[in-house]
């Protein structure tokens, strides 16, 4: 098949998951052309069966607010001509839905179909100003499939915005071969915690719904407890807010600020433990590459999480911004040794089980095949 892709590029779980999937379906045969207006994050160059086209947005003194959503109609028109394409499959709902509809408008009969992937924030914050419900809905409504990462997902979609239409869940998936424990180097470890100290690892886009806040003031408990660091990875507009905290807290000498690194990988296998304390998730992407390096996980029972990590098995959920229990939880696997690595080993094998790209990507070649059926 040759699939149109487009996402927002950057290092949020739906730009990661669209850009990974693209990677698995061109090792898997298919041409792949990402429409997007930056390069993806983890962009697979050197594939020749991969190619990224940059969506261009008019910039005239008339427009004060660029039309993001109509360029990317129109270079999807552009792209789906040049190639030939069988399907576009568009990643977060706003805008991306309504651009692939609009593109298919023009097209006429003969378009690309229209897949369209939910992430989370897309229908469960941008989707409940009343001001863009009905576009989102009307989005959907017009995608020839539609999935969602997590069953979570699915059932607040339906809820949210009053659809009856068939939407499947595919949850997200992993490469074991790349997030794996085998990269943990003492040596890359050392740059950020002593042998006798354990590391926590953070790792988000830092925006509001991710309470960061939280898990710095739950690592400054746990800290209390046992010999640890802290390092945030990754960034965003309340990476400074909490930054300032630990420095509040008295952490300054103990918490290490990453940003971002295209080899994630590197440094979340070197955790001992990945804290997690969001609001809502629409499935957390960090949890499962976490697990995947067998690390344990210690994050909130937040919607999606709770289908990735196993309470009390390979990690622990807790309630919503209750710092006790999230420093308390992780105290019970950092200071213990064997739970410690029974819980990581745990994790390992519930990623490769449940969420392996081999089984994960024949789903959405599945339902592309279903869709061009009609």
């Amino acid at each position: 098949m040759k699939i149109g892709l487009t996402c927002y590029p950057t290092s949020g779980g739906s730009g990661i998951v669209a850009t990974e999937l693209g990677r698995a379906l061109a090792v898997r045969g298919h041409e792949i052309h990402f429409i997007c207006y930056a390069e993806p994050f983890r962009y697979p160059g050197g594939d020749d069966r991969v190619a990224w086209h940059r969506v261009t947005i008019p910039q005239y003194p008339l427009y004060e607010y660029p039309s993001y959503g109509l360029s990317v109609a129109c270079w999807m028109v552009q792209i789906a001509r040049d190639h030939a394409l069988d399907l576009f499959h568009v990643h977060y709902a706003y805008p991306h839905a309504v651009s692939g509809f609009l593109a298919r408008q023009m097209l006429g009969p003969r378009a690309p179909r229209l897949v369209t992937t939910l992430h989370g924030t897309d229908v469960r914050l941008v989707g409940q100003d009343a001001a863009y419900r009905e576009l989102i809905r009307f989005g959907i409504e017009q995608s020839d499939g539609v999935t969602a990462v997590s069953a979570f997902l699915e059932a607040e979609t339906r809820a949210q915005l009053g659809l009856a239409r068939p939407i499947e869940v595919i949850p997200n998936f992993i490469n074991p071969a790349l997030f794996t424990p085998a990269r943990r180097d003492a040596a890359v470890r050392r740059l950020w915690a002593s042998e006798d100290e354990r590391l926590v690892v953070h790792v988000s886009n830092f925006r509001p719904v991710k309470r960061v806040l939280d898990t710095v003031a739950a690592f400054a408990r746990l800290a209390q407890a046992v010999p640890a660091r802290l390092l945030l990875a990754g960034t965003g507009p309340d990476l400074p807010a909490a930054v300032r905290r630990a420095e509040e807290l008295g952490l300054a000498g103990r918490v290490t600020v990453l940003g971002e690194s295209r080899a994630i990988q590197d440094v979340i296998a070197q955790a001992d433990l990945v804290m997690l304390s969001s609001e809502s998730e629409g499935f957390g992407m960090v949890a499962l590459e976490a697990m995947a390096c067998g690390v344990p996980v210690v994050g909130t029972r937040c919607g999606g999480l709770e289908e990735v990590v196993s309470d009390g098995v390979d990690g622990f959920l807790v309630a919503v911004g209750d710092v006790p229990a999230l420093a308390a939880r992780a105290v019970e696997i950092l200071a213990d040794p064997g739970r410690l690595c029974r819980m990581g080993a745990a994790a390992r094998a519930r990623a490769l089980e449940r969420f392996h790209v081999d089984r994960i990507v024949p789903r959405y070649e599945a339902h592309y095949e279903a869709v061009l059926r009609g």
